[in-house]
C-alpha cells in the first residue's frame, strides 16, 4: 500500500453538514479551485489527516463525489439483485462500429451493458448523433433500467474532439492554462464557464459523459501524447485549470472523467502504441502529477480515469489501470470514493494481455472502457462472477458506483434545464477562453 499521501477521511463532518447537491453553484464563483472548495479538504494546514467523521445516515447528505447517500444505497440495493450477466454489462463501456443508432442500441439492450462511448467514427450529422443517444438511451429503458446509460464522448476541446462539425469547436485545454497565468481570477472563471458550456451542448446531443477534463502536467516537447491536451507544466496552474472545469461540468450536469491517473504527461512515448514507462519518484508524482488530480478531487470530481502506464516506482511492469497499488494510491492515498474507469482496452499499452479488462476489475476498476471486443468482454466478466475468479461483491462495488452517478447526473440534469440558446452560449464561451489567454 502506497504511503505517497496521509490516508484521508471518508466524509469529513463539514462535508456532510452541506447537505445540499454538488454542482448547481453559480459560474462566477471566483474561489481557487486548487486552494478552496465547497467541500473542504480532509487534511487541515499542516497536511496531517483530519479525524474520520462517521457517515451520516440522512439519505440527502452529499458523498465526496457527487450523489447523495440515498442514491448510493438505493444503487447497492439495485444491482444486489442483478444476474452475473447484468453485473458484468454494468461494468463495461462498449465500442461499437459504424454510425447505425440501432448497432449501439442492441449491445445496450441485449449485453446489459452501463453504455458506449462514442468516437469521431460513429457520428455524421447532429441528427444522427440525436437519433443515437435516443436510441441507446431507449435500449437501457427497454432494459429495465430507470436511471441514465453512461453515453460518453472524448470532447475536451482542440485535436481531442470528436464531435468536431456537430458540437461547438473549444480550443486546447492548455488555453484554459494560459489565460490563469495570465489573469487568475478571469482565467478560472472563463475555463469554468467554457466546461459548463460544453457540458450542456453535450446533454443537449444527448450525452451523460464527457471524458474531460486532462489533469496531466506536461514535460512539453518531449511529452509525445498530451502536448496542448495539459493545462499546463506548472501544476498550480493546472490544479486550477482543472479545478475550475470539474466545477463547470458539475453545473451541467454532465459526468466529467479527470483523467489520466496518476498523470501522463512526464511520459515520452505513447499508450496508443506501446505501454510508457515512467521513472518517476513517489516523491516527483507527488509534486509534479498529483496536484491537478487533488484539487479535482477537492471539487468533487465524479469519475477519473487510469491511464496505461508502467509507473516503475510503484507496480513495475503492469499497467497503471490494472495494479491494485495504484487504485489503493487513488483511493486510500488520496480518499477518492467515486468511480474509477480505465482508459480505452483497445491500446497498444494493454495490447497482447490475455484478459486485460478482468485484471482492470480485480485490481479495482469500476468501468472497462472499450474493450476490443465488447461481447467476448462480457462474457469473460459474467463467466468470472459465476466461477468464483472475480468476487460478486467486488463487481457489485463497481456497479453501484456506476448506477449511483447516473442518479446523479439525472437529478442535477432535471434541476439544470438546457437553454433554448445553447449553442449561441457555447459559441460564446469558446471565444471569452481564448481572447483571456491570448
Amino acid at each position: 500500500m502506497s504511503q505517497l499521501r496521509p490516508r484521508l477521511a471518508v466524509i469529513a463532518t463539514s462535508v456532510l453538514l452541506l447537505g445540499g447537491c454538488a454542482g448547481l453553484t453559480s459560474t462566477s464563483d471566483d474561489a481557487d479551485p486548487s486552494t478552496s472548495s465547497s467541500s473542504p479538504s480532509t487534511t487541515d494546514d499542516s497536511g496531517q489527516a483530519a479525524p474520520e467523521a462517521e457517515e451520516s445516515e440522512d439519505p440527502d447528505a452529499p458523498t465526496s463525489w457527487g450523489p447523495t447517500t440515498g442514491e448510493l444505497e438505493q444503487a447497492r440495493e439495485l444491482v444486489g439483485s442483478w444476474s452475473s450477466e447484468q453485473l458484468a454489462g454494468g461494468v463495461i463501456v462498449g465500442r461499437f462500429h459504424g454510425t447505425d443508432p440501432q448497432e449501439p442500441a442492441r449491445m445496450v439492450r441485449e449485453l446489459h451493458l452501463a453504455g458506449v462511448s462514442v468516437t469521431g467514427a460513429n457520428v455524421s450529422d447532429r441528427d444522427q448523433v440525436l437519433a443515437m443517444t435516443s436510441a441507446i438511451v431507449d435500449a437501457a429503458a427497454a432494459d429495465g433500467r430507470d436511471h441514465p446509460p453512461v453515453i460518453g464522448v472524448d470532447q475536451e476541446g482542440g485535436y481531442v474532439s470528436h464531435l468536431r462539425g456537430i458540437a461547438t469547436e473549444f480550443p486546447h485545454f492548455q488555453t484554459a492554462g494560459l489565460a490563469i497565468a495570465a489573469d487568475a481570477r478571469l482565467g478560472r472563471r472563463v475555463t469554468r464557464a467554457a466546461a459548463f458550456a460544453t457540458g450542456l451542448e453535450l446533454r443537449d446531443l444527448g450525452f451523460t459523459w464527457v471524458f474531460a477534463p486532462v489533469a496531466d502536467v506536461t514535460i512539453g516537447a518531449a511529452d509525445p501524447t498530451i502536448g496542448a491536451r495539459s493545462p499546463s507544466t506548472d501544476p498550480r496552474l493546472a490544479s486550477q485549470a482543472v479545478g475550475a472545469a470539474i466545477k463547470g461540468y458539475d453545473d451541467a450536469g454532465v459526468v466529467s472523467t479527470v483523467k489520466h491517473f496518476p498523470g501522463h504527461g512526464g511520459a515520452t512515448s505513447d499508450s496508443h502504441d506501446t505501454l510508457p514507462v515512467l521513472d518517476s519518484t513517489r516523491a516527483e508524482l507527488a509534486a509534479q502529477d498529483l496536484p491537478p488530480f487533488e484539487s479535482a478531487f477537492r471539487q468533487e470530481a465524479p469519475a477519473v480515469m487510469l491511464s496505461h502506464l508502467d509507473l516503475t516506482a510503484i507496480a513495475p511492469g503492469v499497467p497503471a489501470s490494472m495494479a491494485p497499488e495504484v487504485y489503493d494510491l487513488l483511493r486510500e492515498d488520496l480518499g477518492f470514493e467515486g468511480v474509477a474507469i480505465t482508459d480505452s482496452l483497445g491500446m497498444g499499452a494493454v495490447g497482447g494481455r490475455p484478459t486485460p479488462a478482468l485484471q482492470a476489475l480485480q485490481a479495482g476498476a469500476d468501468l472497462l472502457l472499450m474493450p476490443v471486443d465488447t461481447a467476448t468482454t462480457h462474457g469473460i466478466v459474467a463467466d468470472a462472477i459465476d466461477s468464483g475468479l472475480v468476487s460478486r461483491s467486488r463487481v457489485e462495488e463497481a456497479a453501484a458506483r456506476v448506477v449511483a452517478v447516473q442518479l446523479w447526473q439525472a437529478r442535477v440534469a432535471a434541476r439544470r434545464p438546457v437553454p433554448a440558446d445553447v449553442v449561441e452560449r457555447a459559441r460564446a464561451a469558446s471565444a471569452d477562453l481564448e481572447s483571456a489567454a491570448y
